[in-house]
């Protein structure tokens, strides 16, 4: 099972609404600060505040290539996010049965 306070970091890291766009970018397409920061109503210092949450969170990972950091998916925290949603989806799943099938029992 995964880290429960590490996968509540991540959920709380995409909880802000740019970094959740920067996450969504990144994600797409592996990109340096100044490619998002063009892309982005931010400052590069604001986005490589937001790219660090992230990376603590384990949703980015980032390389040197050159002189510059490009950041990408990191798989370690979208995995252990997945694994605690999984962890909640069979009692989930019989929660939404129940309710499915007392409104039916309403109904008639």
């Amino acid at each position: 099972m995964a880290n429960p306070n590490r996968v509540y970091q991540s959920f709380a890291a995409l909880g802000d609404p740019t970094r959740r766009r920067i996450f969504e970018r990144v994600a797409a397409h592996p990109s340096s600060v100044v490619d998002l920061a063009r892309r982005l109503p931010v400052s590069r210092p604001a986005v490589s505040q937001h790219l660090r949450v992230l990376k603590q969170a384990q949703l980015v990972s980032d390389s040197r290539e050159g002189t510059r950091r490009i950041y990408r998916l990191d798989p370690r925290g979208i995995g252990a996010m997945r694994e605690w949603l999984d962890s909640h989806w069979a009692s989930a799943l019989e929660a939404f049965k129940n309710f499915a099938d007392e409104q039916a029992d309403r109904e008639s």
